[in-house]
């Protein structure tokens, strides 16, 4: 019995245990269904609330719109790659393999929240 007490303390202690990011994926995972329901309820629960550029001018000039479409790209940019980065680790890939993906998500993923930061914070609403 003293072996296996001995064994839960030296997993609970470990810092590459994954506990960490287990938690973060489930707490990303609520924030992006509630974002989701939001961006819903805003998007298309009224007919009259539109796809034209005059609503999505309107839309981007609303600064609670964009903190939560800036909130909704990087929390489901963050919850994206980690679950790719579960992926990979679940292949037990050689080590020089295993960082050349992580490092290609972490670049891509950076490419494409730069690519959505820039779409909100240069989008002009008067110029059509």
């Amino acid at each position: 019995m003293d072996k296996e007490i001995k064994h839960l303390r030296t997993y609970a202690k470990g810092k590459k245990s994954g506990a960490s990011a287990w938690m973060w994926q489930r707490i990303t995972g609520l924030a992006l269904v509630v974002l989701t329901i939001g961006h819903y309820i805003m998007m298309h629960y009224e007919p009259k609330s539109g796809h034209d550029y005059g609503s999505t001018a309107s839309r981007l000039s609303d600064p609670v719109f964009k903190g939560m479409y800036l909130g909704f790209i990087t929390i489901g940019m963050y919850h994206g790659v980690q679950g790719c980065w579960n992926v990979i680790r679940d292949f037990k890939l050689k080590p020089w393999l295993s960082y050349t993906l992580f490092g290609t998500l972490v670049i891509l993923a950076f490419i494409f929240l730069g690519i959505g930061y820039n779409t909100v914070f240069t989008f002009d609403p008067l110029k059509p």
